[in-house]
């Protein structure tokens, strides 16, 4: 499922939550696109840091 797809899911559950409530499967169904939305954001997240080049060195001046 596209992240665009996994948010307006999980953004449906949340209006039917407030408005009707959910059933025992749409409970189970919006924790786990909770989940899978979170594992998402991390591993992007970690993708992220992990290209971020970390160096002490004072740049080169050339003359």
């Amino acid at each position: 499922m596209d992240i665009d797809a996994l948010i307006a899911r999980i953004n449906e559950l949340a209006r039917k939550q407030k408005t009707i409530g959910l059933t025992p499967d749409e409970v189970i169904e919006r924790t786990q696109l909770r989940k899978q939305y979170l594992d998402n954001f991390k591993r992007n997240f970690r993708q992220q840091l992990d290209s971020i080049e970390w160096t002490d060195e004072e740049p080169n001046k050339e003359n």
